[in-house]
C-alpha cells in the first residue's frame, strides 16, 4: 500500500454514507469509516478540490438471486452528517451499483478538469468497486482510501483490498491521502 502522487485537479468520491447503509452490521466498525471520510471531505474543501457525494436510492432493473427486497425507511437514503455536506459539493443519487451509470458524473469530472479521484465509502466490494471500475475504465487516476470504507462481508472487503484494487490505482489510508494534499498545498 502506497500513494505515490496526487494529479493537482484530485476529487474526492464518497460512495453511500448515508444512514440506511452505515446501519447495517459490516466487517470493520462504520464509525471509523465516517470518521475519516468526513476528515478527507474537509480536507478537499480546504484546499479547494472537489467532493461528490453519493448515495443510493434504488437498483438496477433485472433478476437477481439476492435481491435486496421491501420498503426503505424514511431517511434511508440521507447522507450521515458527519459529513457536514456543503452547499458546493456535488451530490450523485444513484439506481445502479456504481456512480457513473447514469448520472452525468463523468461529465461533471472532467468540465472540472479532474484526473484523478480518491474514492472511499461502503459497501466495498459493490458501490465502492464499481465506481473505481469504472473510473479506471474512464481513464481516471485512482486512489482508494482503504482504512475509509467497509463492507458488509469481511472476505469481499478483503478481495477488494488486496486483488481488486491494487489494480485499478495506489492504496492507502486517508491520512495519508491528507499528507500529500497539505504537502501540495503548503
Amino acid at each position: 500500500m502506497a500513494i505515490t502522487i496526487l494529479d493537482p485537479k484530485t476529487a474526492l468520491v464518497v460512495i453511500d454514507l448515508q444512514k440506511g447503509i452505515v446501519g447495517l452490521p459490516t466487517a470493520h466498525p462504520t464509525d471509523a469509516v465516517v470518521e475519516r471520510a468526513g476528515a478527507l471531505a474537509e480536507a478537499f474543501r480546504r484546499h479547494g478540490l472537489p467532493v461528490v457525494l453519493v448515495n443510493v436510492a434504488g437498483g438496477a432493473p433485472g433478476r437477481t438471486e439476492q435481491a435486496l427486497g421491501g420498503e426503505r425507511p424514511a431517511g434511508w437514503t440521507d447522507l450521515v452528517p458527519e459529513l457536514n455536506p456543503q452547499p458546493a459539493d456535488h451530490r450523485v443519487t444513484k439506481r445502479t451499483w456504481g456512480a457513473f451509470t447514469g448520472t452525468g458524473l463523468e461529465a461533471h469530472l472532467k468540465a472540472l478538469g479532474v484526473t484523478q479521484l480518491v474514492i472511499v465509502g461502503i459497501a466495498t466490494s459493490i458501490g465502492v468497486e464499481s465506481t473505481a471500475r469504472a473510473a479506471y475504465e474512464l481513464g481516471f487516476n485512482l486512489t482508494l482510501a482503504v482504512d475509509a470504507m467497509t463492507d458488509v462481508n469481511p472476505d469481499t472487503h478483503a478481495n477488494s483490498v488486496t486483488r481488486i484494487f491494487p489494480r485499478l490505482g495506489e492504496t492507502g489510508t486517508a491520512q495519508d491521502v491528507i499528507d500529500l494534499l497539505d504537502k501540495a498545498g503548503a
